[in-house]
């Protein structure tokens, strides 16, 4: 076989030539093309990977905020559960409070209640012990409504003041009320002995009014002299019927 140097050189060359232009006007824009989609492919999945950090960033924030708003919450709810049982046990302390007040002033109206029953049934009583006092002693014989009542109103006439002993003796004739008409002898013995207490004789305006039941008054300027079943019965019921104020219970 015979090799043809020349047709084998230009081919060569061709070959070289050929090399040459793809190199210069294929290869090289081609591998730039390729350099600059690589590039621009680094950028996006670059581009791609910041915002898959930005957008995981995101999710850890978000997620950080609920487990931050969750924990929030939980306190909130534990202080709101604190500040309602606190509320709860005020409530709770003024109710008993409250209660008790009510209480202890519902006892101290029965006890008030029970204590004007009881006062108001000791008046009654002491009325009614007096109304009969009253007519028992009505019953007395005459004799014993004058005679037994001379000597206490002598005695209450020397025990008067000085002053009050004096405007009796010196003034206007002093008033003698008894139970009945007394008789001359009756007012001439009342006469000396209201005379023995005052020191000197005096002169008696003699009245009679039966509602004194029994005993004799004496009446002049500035003294009241009352030695009378009328006047002790009044004492009675007045000491009967008097209450002294108690405290509440």
């Amino acid at each position: 076989m015979k090799i043809d140097w020349w047709t084998l050189g230009l081919q060569a060359i061709n070959v070289v030539v050929l090399v040459w232009l793809l190199s210069r006007f294929l290869f090289k824009p081609v591998a730039a093309i390729i350099a600059e989609r690589q590039a621009a492919a680094a950028r996006l999945l670059s581009e791609a990977q910041a915002a898959r950090d930005a957008a995981q960033r995101e999710r850890d924030a978000a997620s950080a905020e609920t487990v931050h708003m969750a924990a929030a919450r939980e306190q909130a709810l534990r202080e709101a559960g604190a500040a309602a049982e606190v509320e709860k046990a005020h409530l709770l302390a003024q109710a008993q409070l409250e209660a008790a007040r009510l209480r202890e002033q519902g006892q101290a109206e029965i006890a008030a209640a029970r204590a004007a029953e009881a006062r108001a049934m000791q008046d009654r009583a002491a009325t009614l012990a007096v109304d009969i006092a009253t007519r028992l002693l009505a019953r007395l014989p005459d004799s014993a409504r004058v005679d037994g009542f001379v000597a206490g109103l002598a005695a209450a006439v020397a025990a008067l003041p000085q002053g009050a002993r004096a405007t009796l003796a010196n003034g206007a004739p002093p008033r003698l009320t008894a139970a009945r008409a007394l008789t001359p002898a009756e007012l001439e013995h009342l006469r000396t002995a209201i005379g023995q207490s005052l020191g000197r004789a005096v002169t008696l305006d003699a009245a009679v009014d039966p509602s004194l039941l029994a005993g004799l008054e004496l009446e002049g300027d500035g003294a009241v002299v009352r030695n009378s079943l009328r006047a002790d019965l009044a004492h009675l019921l007045e000491a009967l019927t008097r209450h002294d104020a108690q405290p509440n219970a």
